[in-house]
């Protein structure tokens, strides 16, 4: 007598996957997440503004280019040969904003504030 075999069951497809439940975005999060972009913000604004506009710190018998107007302006150290060099720093007076601390030196009198050091840059211009 021969041995009746039960049918191969059919392959079956493999189950889909169940999604994952996500965790809802509470207030919590939506608050931390605007207010992290408002930091980036604030941050962009002053901290880049800053370091690209921070007031340059030069010393005696370096040359720069002031540009600006005379309530905002821009200092930039240049070789005392290039053409965009305006002026000469003729004397630094430190921890003053005093541009009278320059005295008869130099021409003009620039006051400058770079991270906590506050100083006078007395200059002449470069002839």
């Amino acid at each position: 007598m021969a041995v009746e075999q039960p049918p191969a069951p059919a392959e079956q497809p493999p189950a889909p996957a169940t999604p994952t439940a996500q965790p809802k975005g509470g207030k919590g999060k939506k608050f931390l997440r605007v207010a992290a972009l408002i930091v980036v913000a604030i941050a962009v604004k002053f901290g880049i503004s800053y370091a690209f506009n921070s007031p340059v710190h030069a010393e005696a018998g370096d040359c720069v280019q002031v540009t600006g107007s005379d309530n905002s302006p821009e200092v930039d150290t240049k070789d005392c040969s290039d053409k965009d060099a305006n002026y000469k720093v003729v004397k630094v007076v430190d921890d003053t904003f005093d541009t009278d601390s320059c005295g008869t030196v130099g021409e003009a009198a620039l006051a400058q504030q770079w991270e906590s050091e506050k100083f006078v840059l007395c200059l002449d211009a470069v002839k």
